[in-house]
Parts: structure tokens; C-alpha cells; sequence
């Protein structure tokens, strides 16, 4: 799709003090909501969206979440169905603390969130929103991006009107380059409560950061060879499905080749369950087996301990960072990387083994058998033992799992926090399933769940939660949020 062409002609815009101009920068941006639990340093913002509301400007819609926790996870939620940037707002260094489990699940998950925060003010005298209370002496830190800089991307501090506009699209375009992932503003009451009388922006459309499109030639080849080479070639994926269009670059791939996909630690609905060449979630013994490895959005696509690949296969991981850069130790051996969006990088794969497919098509055909074969081998022994475990008491896990499958249709979206079992429940579409973040911060789901519906006010959605997991998630702010908000969600809480 063609992007909006961008008018560089600045917009006067009337704002009675940068409060109001940070709104409507953040609306033409395409910001839609701001998720926050307000403090004293919200005031100029409060009363920035009363009078933009009367005189009828836009402004991203507030939405109003008794807790921090409950507020970076709706963000996160709403990220991965829009697939745009969200936007949270905290009360300057306390919220912030309150913010960070959000902020490292939010990192892991790659999710492009303007985390902001107030600041203490500045000032003790002498300018508008200059201090007057006793908490802005005690709650003002030295370096407050310090309390999140390990686990965003960017930071700063909004210093005055003039750099608003250079500010906020700096925020949001490292939000959304990928990898994409949190940054983090603060904002001193007395800049946003700063006159800024003839302010002008210029319209753009929705920023968007750096895109990876375009693998190299060289490493494409290369891995194209090792999988033309392979008697027992191997697809490991984790979050390939983040990009619903890299599913079908997926299926595409393992279809023409005749390579089984097995999905460790799925955070998305990266290959249809029922596809008989879907090889479980268990990549150990696979690994174990394969001569090339084709590792796409995996971070941890085996454990060392328990499982290596053969010394003589090759082992070649795409994705937007496939070394895991931020992660401090990340040993997995590394053939060929390649630095690429996964749909793009599959589809160009696809196009190199074109030939080869239509070659070896009685071989690859005997491989899809064998390997079909051995997936409804794997399915009928799971179908038994949920069967077996039906009339457990008290309620067995894995019949749960498949329970919850039987009620789920076309338009329901599964939000999962640990518990639900995936070997028992099946998932086609991409969209259709969301898993806990690889960083493990408990309380993620409830909240999660709340931003999907938000911006899929259409869908069902289901979110299953362990019982830490569910108190973890601050239970009370996330149904007054569902019941306030008209966000209906089905949660189901599995008693651990």
C-alpha cells in the first residue's frame, strides 16, 4: 500500500501552552489512545483535553487505568493487534517504578510504546506549575531515565515547546524501527504548562521507523543452498507470526520445501496447528535430527543443556535482530544471519528454492509424507490424553485447554499468560493467539487482554491467566478498567 505523501507546509495550530500542542501532535501522529494513571504533574494535560474538547480538536482518547501495570499491558495488547504505537503516561518516578514490569515485557515483546512520565517541577517559584506541594521536593531523582534506561530504547526529557515537535517524532520513529521497542519521555509540569501562543507543526503521516525489506542477496543464497543440501532440513519459529503476512511467507516456504515447523515458546500464531507439516512445540529431539536449521524469530529455539545440533548442520537464524544484540548471553551457533523482516526474507528464500521444488518433487513429497505421518501420530496422542483426563478432579489442565478450543470460532483472539496448554488447542489464523513475553514479568495477561479488545472491539476474546499470574496483574484495576471502558473479556484464572 502506498504511504501518504508528507506536506512539509507547517500547520498553525492554537494552543494555550505546550500541554495542548504535545496533544494535538500526538493525534496528527496517529496516536488513538493514552492510557494513564494521573498524578499531580497531569493537571496541565487535564485541562488541555477540556477545553481541545470543547472547541472540538482532536486528541488521543484517555483512558483512564487505576494501575501501571494494567496500563503498559493494554498498550502492549493494543500494539500487537493495531500494530501501531501506543501511548502511556505515569506519575513522575513512582509511576514510573510502578511501569517497569510493563516496560521489560514490552522490550522483550518488541512492542513500540511511547512510555511518558511527569517530572517533579523544576522550579520552586517564579513560573507557571512550579512546585506547591510537599512531594515534589521528596519525589524528584537525580536521573530519572535511569530508572528504565536498561530496558528502552531511547530517553529524554521535553525541555521546552520549541523542540516538542522534533521530540515526539524522535520518540516514535526509534519506537517503531525495528526492532522495535519502548522509549521513554519525561515531562516537567512547568513545560507543559508553558504558554506557546503561534506554535505551528508540521502534518505528517503515521511515523514509522526504519523497515528491514531487503535481505542480502549473498546470505539468501546461502541459506537456500544449505536447505537444498538437507536430507532433514528444520523450521524453528517462536514469533515469526508478530507480522500476520509472514505466516503465509511461512507456509509458503515449508510447503514448496517439505519442512516441518515446530513452534517452541509460540508467543503468536506462527503455523496452522492442523498443517501436517506442524512438528509440535518440542524442538529438542528435532534439533537433534536435522542437518539445516532454519531459525526465524526465535530467541531461545532449544535449551543447550538438554539438546544440541549436529556438529556437521547448519544453523541459519532470520529476523529483525538475529543475534538477540540486547540480550547480554546468547551462545546459539550461527551459520548465516540474516538482518531482515521475516516475510520478506521467507518469500526470497521461496523464490531461490523454486527450481529445486519442482526438481525433487517425488522426494520432497515422500519427506511431507513421513512427516504427515508423523503429526497425526502426535495428534491422536494428544486427542487421548485429554480423553483420558476428562473426568479428573479436580478440573486437569490439559481438558481445560481443549475445552476452551471447543467455544473458541473466527473471532475470538486467545491471550495467554502461561497456563494454556497449545498441544490441545488449535490456532489457524494468524491474529488468533497472544502469548506471555519472553522476559517472564507476571501480571501481563489481564491487561493484555483489555488493549486486543480495545482495538478489536469486534473480537471474543479469551484470556487464560495462572492464578500468580492473575493477582500479579492487579485483577481489581483491570475489571473496573473492562467494566468502565465497555471491554468485555472472558479470564480464565488456572489455579496453579
Amino acid at each position: 500500500m502506498e504511504r501518504p505523501k508528507r506536506s512539509r507546509q507547517p500547520r498553525p495550530f492554537v494552543a494555550a501552552d505546550t500541554a495542548e500542542a504535545y496533544l494535538a501532535l500526538l493525534a496528527d501522529r496517529g496516536i488513538r489512545h493514552l492510557f494513564g494513571n494521573g498524578g499531580t504533574d497531569f493537571a496541565p494535560l487535564i485541562e488541555a483535553l477540556v477545553r481541545m474538547e470543547a472547541r472540538g480538536a482532536a486528541f488521543p482518547k484517555p483512558v483512564t487505568v487505576p494501575h501501571e501495570q494494567v496500563a503498559a499491558s493494554m498498550a502492549h495488547g493494543a500494539s500487537l493487534v493495531a500494530r501501531e504505537p501506543q501511548l502511556v503516561m505515569a506519575h513522575v518516578t513512582v509511576g514510573t517504578a510502578n511501569l517497569l514490569n510493563g516496560i521489560m515485557n514490552a522490550k522483550r515483546g518488541n512492542a513500540p510504546i511511547l512510555f511518558t512520565a511527569g517530572r517533579s517541577p523544576i522550579t520552586e517559584r517564579g513560573l507557571r506549575g512550579s512546585r506547591d506541594i510537599h512531594i515534589h521536593w521528596a519525589q524528584e531523582s537525580f536521573d530519572q531515565g535511569a530508572i528504565v534506561r536498561e530496558w528502552v530504547k531511547w530517553d529524554y526529557e521535553l525541555r521546552n515547546a520549541v523542540q516538542l515537535e522534533t521530540v515526539v517524532d524522535r520518540a516514535l520513529s526509534i519506537a517503531t524501527a525495528e526492532p522495535s521497542g519502548p522509549v521513554y519521555l519525561t515531562l516537567p509540569r512547568e513545560v507543559l504548562a508553558q504558554e506557546c501562543a503561534n506554535w505551528s507543526f508540521t502534518p505528517r503521516a503515521p511515523i514509522v521507523g526504519t523497515r528491514l525489506e531487503h535481505p542480502k542477496p549473498a546470505g539468501i543464497a546461502e541459506a537456500a543452498a544449505a536447505l537444498r543440501d538437507a536430507k532433514n532440513p528444520l523450521i524453528v519459529t517462536s514469533a515469526v507470526g508478530r507480522d500476520p503476512n509472514a505466516v503465509a511467507a511461512l507456509v509458503a516456504l515449508a510447503d514448496l520445501a517439505a519442512i516441518p515447523v515446530v513452534e517452541p515458546s509460540r508467543y503468536f500464531t506462527n503455523f496452522p496447528t492442523t498443517h501436517p507439516l506442524h512438528a509440535g512445540y518440542d524442538s529438542g529431539s528435532l534439533v537433534a535430527e536435522a542437518d539445516a536449521i532454519l531459525v526465524v524469530e526465535a530467541d531461545v529455539p532449544w535449551f543447550p543443556t538438554k539438546t544440541s545440533p549436529h556438529a556437521d548442520a547448519t544453523v541459519i537464524h532470520v529476523g529483525v535482530d538475529p543475534m538477540y544484540s540486547r540480550y547480554p548471553i546468547w551462545g546459539f551457533p550461527v551459520d548465516v544471519a540474516i538482518t531482515a523482516a521475516p516475510a520478506a526474507a521467507l518469500r526470497a528464500l521461496a523464490d531461490e528454492l523454486r527450481d529445486f521444488a519442482a526438481r525433487e518433487r517425488d522426494r520432497l513429497d515422500e519427506r511431507r509424507a513421513a512427516w504427515g505421518a508423523r503429526h497425526e501420530k502426535r495428534r491422536r496422542r494428544w486427542r487421548d490424553e485429554v480423553a483420558s483426563r476428562s473426568e479428573a478432579s479436580p478440573v486437569d489442565f490439559a481438558w481445560l485447554s481443549a475445552a476452551i478450543g471447543e467455544i473458541c470460532d473466527e473471532q475470538t483472539v486467545c491471550v495467554n499468560e502461561y497456563d494454556l496448554q497449545p498441544q490441545f488447542i488449535d490456532f489457524e489464523r494468524p491474529g488468533s493467539y497472544y502469548g506471555y513475553p519472553a522476559s517472564g514479568g507476571l501480571g501481563w495477561g489481564l491487561g493484555a487482554a483489555l488493549g486486543v479488545k480495545l482495538a478489536a472491539p469486534e473480537k471474543t476474546v479469551v484470556c487464560c491467566v495462572g492464578d500468580g499470574a492473575y493477582l500479579f496483574g492487579e485483577p481489581l484495576s483491570a475489571h473496573w478498567v473492562s467494566r468502565a471502558q465497555s471491554l468485555p473479556a472472558l479470564f480464565v484464572v488456572f489455579n496453579t
